[in-house]
């Protein structure tokens, strides 16, 4: 890297995104433990994204961004919304259930992998071998974390005690979150600015989310908990509407390659409040797996930020 590139990564115009927006999202993880304590996980995802999508859409507009979209580009923003804002955060919510919402956010941060492959299959990118080496490690890392998680719960319930359950339904959300991030990579998708496709993306997701709330979960409740709803506004403004422009502007700004490294600091941020707050406890198991998985992922991100396009 050049000198003038490290003094443009470096000016507060990158640094404070960078920080605000990993700080934030580092934070939402523990929040969301308040959605789903006494409400059901459905309701609470449909609640989120019910505030967060006039927001956006009021974002768009201020941004002037173009809001009519072409009928493919309708459909494409309806495939992202129920993968992205219906089954990835669904699948996130009820995992946090049965597991501590640090090791999900750890979980996410392997997010790269399947982003990888899925991108391979479907739009053709070439994955180097100092990725595959680095997501091994960074697997390890975050093996040895769902271990001692396992160890600490073990007769939590069915299949196997419920961490189990949840680590299944957060890699199903993983799988959710890089299907949505793949597609909305397509030639469609790029012709799209990104703040109306996410807006608009957003409002379908939210459909599904009402209608699979109402399925599964019974009519709506109406917490009259006051810290219920500022956590339903701080994760639809400030964890949604807020960071969604400020990541995008950075991935404009200094590349997507640059920009994931941003998943270090939210893992950092989510393990540390886990720590705090919901007494988590470390181990050497711990202490190595978390070792393994950061230095597995910075290896990772470095290997794909070098990659060349075909």
């Amino acid at each position: 890297m050049s000198a003038g590139e490290e003094r443009s990564l470096l000016r507060a115009g990158v640094i404070l995104p960078f920080l605000i927006t990993g700080t934030i999202w580092g934070s939402t993880w523990f929040v969301i433990t308040g959605q789903i304590d006494g409400v059901p996980a459905a309701w609470s995802v449909f609640y989120r994204f019910a505030l967060a999508t006039p927001a956006l859409f009021l974002v768009a507009f201020l941004m002037k961004r173009r809001l009519k979209l072409t009928r493919p580009e309708h459909i494409l923003a309806a495939i992202v919304g129920v993968f992205q804002f219906s089954g990835n955060f669904l699948f996130v919510y009820h995992a946090e259930l049965y597991v501590t919402s640090g090791i999900v956010a750890m979980m996410f941060g392997l997010l790269m992998v399947p982003n990888a492959l899925f991108g391979r299959i479907f739009i053709g990118e070439r994955v180097q071998g100092g990725f595959l080496l680095g997501s091994a490690i960074a697997i390890i890392g975050v093996s040895f974390l769902l271990v001692h998680e396992w160890r600490a719960n073990p007769d939590a319930g069915v299949i196997g005690g419920n961490v189990v359950l949840g680590i299944v339904l957060a890699m199903f959300g993983i799988i959710a979150a890089s299907v949505a991030n793949v597609i909305q990579a397509n030639p469609t998708g790029r012709g799209v600015p990104m703040v109306s496709l996410l807006a608009w993306a957003m409002l379908y997701g939210t459909v599904f989310d009402l209608g699979f709330a109402i399925l599964t979960a019974g009519p709506p409740p109406f917490p009259t908990s006051t810290n219920y709803w500022a956590g339903i506004v701080y994760l639809a403004l400030i964890g949604s509407v807020i960071t969604f422009p400020l990541h995008y502007n950075l991935v404009r700004e200094i590349g997507a390659g640059r920009t994931a490294y941003n998943s270090i600091l939210t893992i950092s941020v989510a393990m540390l409040i886990s720590t705090l707050f919901e007494g988590y406890q470390w181990t050497w198991l711990t202490v190595g797996g978390m070792v393994l998985a950061v230095v597995g992922m910075v290896l990772a991100l470095r290997a794909k930020q070098k990659k060349k396009p075909l």
